[in-house]
């Protein structure tokens, strides 16, 4: 039988559905496993509506309390947040105690191949209030030579019993067969290429538009008559819905629901290809371009056919081309393909766990 521990998972909050949502669910997968969480966050505003119900085994605290508090056996610093000193420091006297916690820093997501090079590689403290300790890096990823994804142990048997019907009618939202399509981005230029593309068909289309930065971009368009809104009643039309705050839960339904899924940053990446539907992936831009080597890396590891790459080319700004239409079947073939790939490798909370068990 095994000892429950204390995990302390640290989050600062840049993009409310990303960060603060992956450090939820590993907090929930972890206590449902049997462990205690404490989530650290210095904004957990939007975890009102991501989880209205908490999760039993899971406390949330604020960022600034961590210094009258005692470090659990794993201490969890989640992309990059760097832990304030006084935490840092109570972890070097729990050492000098003989009780050292693990200390993980969680990186961000990436297909890129220093993923598999750097995951698990240790880094010790030189200097700090934390000099001794030592880290070590965990990449979440697609290969078994990374730390896997998030993922609830009986995801397969909750999308096999979802009833579509009842879940678009409990959520007010109109549906009369036709396409269902979920859009959760950025501001893409290619938006406006996207909502006509809708209207044309060949079939009718319903948009299911997610609150926040999506639904912003879609209402300016329109209201300066960007887009084709009110239908056209051309051969597809194109019907708009917009969708109040989704709890996480509600959101993964949203893309079982659908058959075509627009997703933004990571946590939505991952929900999609545990939908098992044909998705594009509005990867968080860049600057200096970074983000479509990234995007690059994901494509290739997904093995995208080439209509896909296309179209995630041109929507997320690496090509001045027109938007290319939709390849139903072979985008949905790829996900499964990939879905399929990817159940056969163990899931991040347990391979965190087991990673941990390790090292002891």
């Amino acid at each position: 039988m095994s000892i429950s521990m204390m995990w302390d998972i640290f989050c600062k909050v840049i993009d409310n559905h990303g960060d603060i949502g992956v450090c939820w669910r590993l907090a929930s997968q972890l206590a449902q496993r049997g462990e205690q969480a404490r989530l650290w966050v210095d904004d957990a505003s939007a975890l009102a509506w991501m989880a209205p119900g908490g999760q039993a085994g899971v406390e949330v605290l604020p960022w600034t309390a961590p210094a009258r508090a005692v470090p659990g056996q794993v201490v969890v610093e989640a992309f990059g947040c760097e832990l304030d000193d006084s935490f840092v420091a109570a972890m070097a006297q729990a050492a000098r105690a003989g009780r050292a916690p693990a200390w993980i820093n969680l990186e961000y997501l990436t297909a890129e191949r220093f993923a598999e090079r750097s995951h698990g590689l240790p880094s010790p403290v030189l200097s700090g209030p934390g000099a001794g300790l030592t880290k070590h890096f965990f990449y979440p990823g697609f290969t078994e030579r990374t730390g896997g994804l998030l993922r609830e142990p009986d995801l397969l048997q909750a999308i096999a019993a979802f009833d579509r019907q009842a879940w678009l009618q409990g959520n007010g939202i109109p549906w009369a067969g036709e396409r269902l399509v979920s859009l959760f981005c950025y501001e893409p230029a290619a938006l406006p290429a996207l909502l006509e593309q809708l209207d044309q068909g060949p079939q009718p289309s319903r948009l299911l538009v997610t609150a926040g930065r999506a639904q912003t971009a879609v209402q300016a368009l329109l209201e300066r008559g960007i887009g084709p809104y009110p239908p056209s009643n051309g051969p597809g039309s194109l019907s708009i819905s917009y969708l109040p705050l989704l709890a996480q839960t509600d959101y993964d339904r949203l893309l079982w629901a659908c058959d075509l899924n627009f997703v933004r940053g990571e946590d939505s990446l991952v929900r999609a290809l545990w939908a098992g539907k044909p998705f594009v992936w509005n990867i968080y831009p860049q600057h200096d371009g970074a983000h479509l080597a990234k995007l690059q890396a994901f494509l290739d590891w997904l093995q995208a056919p080439a209509s896909l790459r296309e179209f995630h080319a041109v929507w997320n700004g690496g090509a001045a081309a027109a938007l290319p239409a939709p390849q139903a079947a072979s985008w949905s073939a790829c996900t499964e393909a990939a879905r399929a790939s990817l159940m056969a490798q163990p899931d991040l909370a347990a391979q965190l766990r087991g990673f941990l068990a390790e090292k002891r």
